[in-house]
C-alpha cells in the first residue's frame, strides 16, 4: 500500500522540480527526501525518478503518480475535515426517530434549544412507532429514538441498545364535553364499563392497554374503534362517539373535550431515549441533555 506521506514528498518534488526544493518546502533534509522517494519506488514496484549526477527528473510513471497523489491527498484532507466536524458537537449530523405524540411538544421543545446552541448540526427526523424504528438504532441508522413503553405492555430493547429514562407519563380519561363523569377529579374504569371506547392497537398483539387494564379490573370494554393516531381518537371523542384513554402527551392543547385522571393499576407509560452507548457522535450526548431538560419542564405540566 502506498504511503500518503511519501506521495506528498513525490508531489513536492514534482512541484519544485528538485529534491532540494521539496526538502525546503517539507522542512526535511535532502537525504530524507531521497530516502522517502526510494521507499515509494519500492512500494510502487516501478521507477519514479531518473537520477543524474547533478539533476533529477520524474519518469512518466512518476509524473502520473504525482498527479494522482494530489487527488489522494485532497480526499484525505476532505475525510479529515469530516472527522473533525463529527468530533465537534456543533457540527455533523444527528438522526432522530420519534413517535407521533412526542412530536407535539416534547421533541420541538428539545430541538428548539438544541438548534439554537448547535445550528451547524444537520438534523434528520424520522417519525414512527418505537417497535418499528428500534432496529434502526441497533443498526446505527438512527442516533437516538424517543420511545415509550406502557407499564402494562412492556418490551425489551435490542442487544446493544440502552434506553435512558426521561419521565413517566400518566394515561388520562378523555370524554366529550358535558359527559356526566367530567366533573369528577378521578374516575375508575369500572365506572365507565358500559361506555363505548376508542382505543389503540397493542404493540405486538391486538390487545390494547385499555383492554389489559380492563381485565385487571374485571371488565371487558366495548371497543367502537381502534386507532394509533390520537388526532383521530380525540376527534371521535369530541363527536360523542365514545371515551378513551390517552397518554398526557396526546392531549396537550386539545380543545372540545373533558379530561380527568383515571384510577387503575399501572396506567402510565415510560418515555425514554433509546441509543447505542458506543455511538461516538458527540452531538448525540448534547441532544440527550436537552431532551432531559425538556422532559423535566414538560412533565411538570402533565396531569
Amino acid at each position: 500500500m502506498l504511503s500518503s506521506h511519501r506521495l506528498k514528498v513525490l508531489l513536492e518534488v514534482f512541484r519544485t522540480g528538485s529534491i532540494a526544493g521539496a526538502a525546503k518546502s517539507l522542512r526535511l533534509s535532502p537525504s530524507a527526501v531521497s530516502h522517502q522517494l526510494a521507499r515509494l519506488e519500492e512500494e510502487a514496484g516501478v521507477g519514479l525518478v531518473e537520477r543524474a549526477a547533478h539533476s533529477l527528473r520524474l519518469t512518466a510513471a512518476g509524473r502520473r503518480l504525482a498527479g494522482r497523489a494530489q487527488e489522494v491527498l485532497d480526499l484525505i484532507e476532505s475525510a479529515e475535515k469530516d472527522l473533525l466536524a463529527q468530533a465537534r458537537a456543533d457540527a455533523g449530523q444527528l438522526r432522530i426517530g420519534f413517535f407521533a405524540s412526542a412530536g407535539y411538544r416534547l421533541l420541538p421543545m428539545a430541538l428548539s434549544s438544541f438548534t439554537a446552541r448547535h445550528p451547524g448540526v444537520e438534523l434528520d427526523l424520522v417519525l414512527g412507532q418505537p417497535h418499528e424504528l428500534l432496529p434502526d438504532v441497533e443498526r446505527g441508522e438512527l442516533d437516538v429514538l424517543v420511545v415509550f413503553e406502557h407499564a402494562l405492555d412492556p418490551w425489551k430493547a435490542p442487544k446493544g441498545v440502552e434506553v435512558v429514562h426521561l419521565f413517566d407519563e400518566p394515561q388520562l380519561l378523555v370524554m366529550p364535553l358535558g359527559h356526566p363523569a367530567g366533573h369528577r377529579p378521578r374516575v375508575r374504569l369500572t365506572d365507565l364499563a358500559d361506555e363505548p371506547w376508542i382505543t389503540t392497537f397493542g404493540t405486538e398483539t391486538p390487545v390494547s392497554v385499555l383492554e389489559r387494564a380492563g381485565a385487571l379490573e374485571g371488565i371487558t370494554p366495548t371497543i367502537r374503534c381502534r386507532s394509533d393516531h390520537y388526532e383521530v381518537t380525540l376527534g371521535l371523542v369530541r363527536a360523542g362517539l365514545g371515551v378513551a384513554l390517552v397518554p398526557s402527551l396526546g392531549v396537550q392543547g386539545a380543545a372540545g373535550i373533558q379530561v380527568c385522571q383515571v384510577e387503575g393499576p399501572k396506567l402510565y407509560r415510560r418515555v425514554g431515549a433509546a441509543l447505542r452507548p458506543t455511538n461516538p457522535n458527540p452531538a448525540l450526548r448534547a441532544f440527550v441533555d436537552y431532551l432531559r431538560d425538556a422532559s423535566a419542564r414538560l412533565s411538570v405540566t402533565l396531569r
